[in-house]
C-alpha cells in the first residue's frame, strides 16, 4: 500500500512539474483585429467568451462607448463574469514621431488618461507605441524618440504606479529593433515599464519573430501574435500580412518561447489581413541609413526565414485601397477578418497555448 501510495504521489508530483514547466497562456485578441466592424468594448467582451478567449486587449479609448466611470465600471464586471482578463491600449506616446497626433495634446497627460481608463475596467498593462519606421530616419536617429519616449514615461511613473497598470511599450511598424526597445525600457524603469511584443512587427526591421521574443522575453508583459508570407524579391525581400498559420513564420516555436520567457503574458492575436505584400529593400544602401547600428548576427536570422519562405497563394480582400468602397467590398472585408480572427482562434487553441 505504502509503494502505491507512494507511486502515485510521484506520478502527481510528476505532472505538476510538467504543467508548471509548459504553462498554458490566456487567449484573446487585440480588438484591432476587428476594425471594420465598428464594435465596443461590451460586444468585443461577448465575441470573446463565445470564441473560448479568456483575455482581450482594448485596443484604443475609441472601444468605449463611453469615458465615464459607470461604463467602464460596468465594462470591468462583464469582463470578471465572463472570466476574461484585459489588457488596455492606447496609440502614439512619443510627441516628436510623426505619428503623434496633435489633437492629442500633451502626451505625458494623454498616456496619464490612458492609464486611469485601463485602471477602471480592470486591466493589468497598456499598451502603447512610439512611432513607425519613418522615426528612423531622424537626423538623430531613433535614439532621439526614444530619449523622449523615456521623458514621457518618467513624467507618469506616478500614474503607472497608483494604478498599478504596466505601461506595455510595443515594437511597432518598423519604429525599434528587439534590443533598442529593450534598452529603453531598462532607461525607463522596468519596474513600471514592460514590452508588447509584436510578431508581425519585426519584419519591417529585418528581424526574425523569435529573435524578438528571445530579446523581449523577460520584459514581455503582453503580445501580438501575427503571421507573416515573406519571400525573396530582387531588391530584398517582400512580406505579406496572413492568416494564422498561412504564412513562413514558425508559430508554434514563438508559442514556447513565451511560454518559458513571458508564460504570464496574455497571447492576443492581432490579425491584419488585407494589406497588399511590401518591399524591404535590404540590397540597398539607402536601406540601410535607417539601420546603422543593426546586428550581423541577428540579420543573419532573418535571411534564413527568407530563404525558406514563399508567397501567399490564396486569395485576399484588400483595404488598402483608395475611393468609396461600395457596400459588397465593405461586406467582404468585414466577412474576412471575422473568419480569419476566428480560424485564427482555433489554430490558436490547438496549436500554441
Amino acid at each position: 500500500m505504502l509503494r502505491r501510495e507512494f507511486f502515485l504521489s510521484s506520478l502527481a508530483g510528476t505532472a505538476a512539474l510538467v504543467k508548471a514547466q509548459n504553462p498554458k497562456l490566456r487567449l484573446g485578441y487585440d480588438t484591432y483585429s476587428l476594425r471594420a466592424w465598428g464594435m465596443k468594448a461590451m460586444e468585443h467582451l461577448e465575441f470573446a467568451a463565445k470564441h473560448g478567449c479568456t483575455a482581450i486587449q482594448l485596443s484604443s479609448l475609441g472601444d468605449f462607448e463611453s469615458l465615464e466611470a459607470a461604463h467602464l465600471e460596468k465594462v470591468k464586471a462583464k469582463a470578471a463574469e465572463l472570466n476574461i482578463v484585459i489588457d488596455g491600449g492606447t496609440g502614439c506616446i512619443c510627441p516628436t514621431s510623426k505619428a503623434y497626433s496633435a489633437r492629442n495634446g500633451d502626451a505625458a497627460e494623454a498616456l496619464a488618461k490612458a492609464l486611469k481608463v485601463a485602471k477602471a475596467v480592470g486591466a493589468r498593462t497598456l499598451r502603447c507605441f512610439l512611432g513607425s519606421s519613418e522615426d528612423r530616419l531622424h537626423p538623430n536617429g531613433i535614439e532621439y524618440h526614444m530619449e523622449q519616449t523615456v521623458k514621457v514615461f518618467r513624467a507618469c511613473k506616478g500614474v503607472a504606479e497608483d494604478t498599478g497598470v504596466k505601461i506595455a511599450l510595443e515594437n511597432h511598424s518598423g519604429d525599434m529593433q528587439a534590443w533598442e526597445l529593450k534598452a529603453l525600457i531598462e532607461e525607463a524603469g522596468k519596474s513600471y515599464v514592460g514590452a508588447c511584443a509584436d510578431t508581425g512587427n519585426p519584419i519591417w526591421c529585418v528581424e526574425d519573430p523569435a529573435v524578438t521574443l528571445e530579446v523581449l522575453g523577460p520584459l514581455t508583459v503582453t503580445t501580438h501574435v501575427r503571421d507573416t508570407a515573406i519571400f525573396k524579391h530582387p531588391r530584398g525581400c517582400a512580406a505579406h500580412w496572413t492568416a494564422l498559420g498561412a504564412g513562413s513564420v514558425d508559430l508554434v516555436n514563438l508559442a514556447n518561447i513565451q511560454k518559458k520567457l513571458a508564460p504570464g503574458a496574455c497571447l492576443h492575436l492581432e490579425l491584419i489581413t488585407g494589406r497588399p505584400p511590401r518591399v524591404i529593400p535590404y540590397f540597398e544602401r539607402e536601406f540601410w541609413k535607417a539601420f546603422p547600428k543593426a546586428r550581423a548576427g541577428e540579420f543573419a536570422r532573418f535571411l534564413a526565414l527568407v530563404e525558406k519562405g514563399s508567397p501567399l497563394m490564396g486569395a485576399m480582400v484588400i483595404e488598402d485601397v483608395g475611393g468609396v468602397k461600395p457596400p459588397e467590398f465593405v461586406a467582404a472585408l468585414k466577412r474576412q477578418q471575422w473568419m480569419d480572427l476566428e480560424a485564427g482562434l482555433k489554430f490558436a487553441q490547438e496549436k500554441m497555448i
